[in-house]
Order: structure tokens, then sequence, then C-alpha cells
């Protein structure tokens, strides 16, 4: 019950062995995380072909991102339970990819990996990663690790939130970019909170006045204009890339565009 770059090679419980997927459902492995959506990220488009047919079978839905711009891939804006990164050699590429990837996502990041090397799975880890299973697994192992994981991000849900290199933890109040403290006062805390949770939605003014401050939107008064413009010269103005902006005649949006 090897699982192979090459092939996916897995093996049912009479012991017989098979490649790829079968059609229908082996049932048993997999019943109970049936609801766990799933971002398969490749540059390879034969594993991650013969990945999404297995994981299916197992009742898992999946999405993949392939292709040499895989981590720029839109889908890491949207939620899912888990992303499952093939990762050939847990090097500086590797690392990269991580990084990447945690910065569009804060679902939990398993990692696929062919170097069983402590000291990389261990920077891997710092820079995000919430796992790692080292080739080659078999099957109920990968099973066994996407189950704990998307529960473990149900009962506990992550108080760090990142986009890009901006990074709110929700537990300690505190705000950073790029490693600077952005020194929020408490409703700007709150207001970027709310977009960050929101990353990738547009958020009218209606919808923040009812989220931030509690209150229905009053057209009278600018003081949501105000206080974006505000946020905006400390999460944006210092920085080249910027994560806020308007969409006119429609509200505010919190995300990473490119070429921005």
């Amino acid at each position: 019950m090897r699982l192979l770059d090459s092939q996916l090679s897995l093996e049912n419980e009479s012991g017989g062995s098979f490649i790829g997927a079968s059609k229908g459902r082996v049932k048993g492995l997999a019943e109970d995380i049936d609801a766990t959506r799933i971002l398969l990220v490749d540059h390879r488009s034969s594993f991650c072909d013969s990945m999404n047919e297995a994981l299916q079978q197992r009742g898992l839905l999946i999405d993949t991102a392939r292709g040499t711009n895989a981590m720029e891939t839109p889908a890491l804006a949207r939620d899912y339970s888990l992303v499952l990164l093939n990762s050939m050699q847990l090097g500086a590429a590797g690392l990269s990819a991580v990084r990447s990837i945690r910065r569009k996502t804060n679902a939990p990041l398993l990692v696929l990996t062919e170097r069983d090397s402590v000291a990389l799975r261990l920077a891997g880890l710092e820079l995000g990663a919430s796992d790692y299973l080292v080739k080659p697994f078999t099957m109920p192992q990968l099973l066994a690790r996407i189950r704990a994981l998307a529960r473990n991000s149900v009962a506990r849900p992550q108080p760090i939130l990142w986009l890009d290199d901006l990074e709110i933890n929700e537990r300690d109040a505190t705000c950073s970019r790029d490693g600077k403290d952005l020194g929020l006062t408490r409703m700007e805390f709150v207001l970027l909170l709310a977009l960050l949770r929101n990353q990738g939605r547009v958020m009218s003014r209606e919808t923040l006045a009812r989220e931030v401050w509690g209150t229905e939107f009053d057209p009278a008064t600018n003081a949501i204009n105000v206080a974006i413009l505000r946020l905006r010269n400390k999460v944006d103005a210092p920085f080249d890339v910027k994560l806020l902006h308007t969409v006119r005649g429609k509200g505010y949006v919190l995300e990473l565009r490119s070429g921005s």
C-alpha cells in the first residue's frame, strides 16, 4: 500500500490491489469526513489526477490547482477544510510554496514530501505548515492525517489570520505587516479583522456599520470613509503591495491582487 509519484497504488480490504481509483466508493476509511473539502496543489497534472480520483472515491470533495502557477490560484482565497501540497523536494522551493500558501489561506496545510529532513520540516512548520507526510505512505495514513487536521480546524479555530504579509492575532489583539507592528487602535483592529475574515469579498458600508460599530449605516456621515482612510494609512501606505481596495458604489475589499 504505497503512494508513489508515478502512480497511486491502493489496496482494498481483502488485500487485492488496483491502480488509481475504482468506480464506486470504498466505505469505512473516510465516512466520517464526507463534508471535508480539500484543495490539492501540485505542478504535475498526473499526480493531481491520481490523487484527486482516489480521494473522491473516499467521499471527499476535491478541487485542484496545478501547473507552474499553482501557488497563485485564486482558489486559495476560498474556504477549505484542508490544503494538500505535493512537494517533490522539501528544499527552498518547497518552503517557498508553504510560505506562499500560508499567506493566502488559514486552512490546515498538509505537505507531502520525499525528503525526511527534520531541520527542513521544522522550518516548514515555522512557516505555517500544519503537518508533513513523507513518501511513500499508505492511503489509510493519508486519510488519518486529513481526518485529524480537518477535525482540529473545526474544534480549534486558528487565532491567527493571514493575507500575504499581513498577520492578525485575534487572541493577542495584535496586527503586523512584514513583521512590523501596525499600531492599530481597538476600532481599527476590529475593522481590519472584519475585512480579513471576509477577504476577497466586498463588504458594503451597511455591513461594516453593523458588524464593526453595531449600528445602522448613516449615509449623512462619512465616519466609515474616515475610518477606512486611517486604516489604509497604516496597513497600505508604508508598503508597496496594497491590500485594502475600494470598490466604487459597493464598498471595500481586503485582498491580494495581481500587479498591486
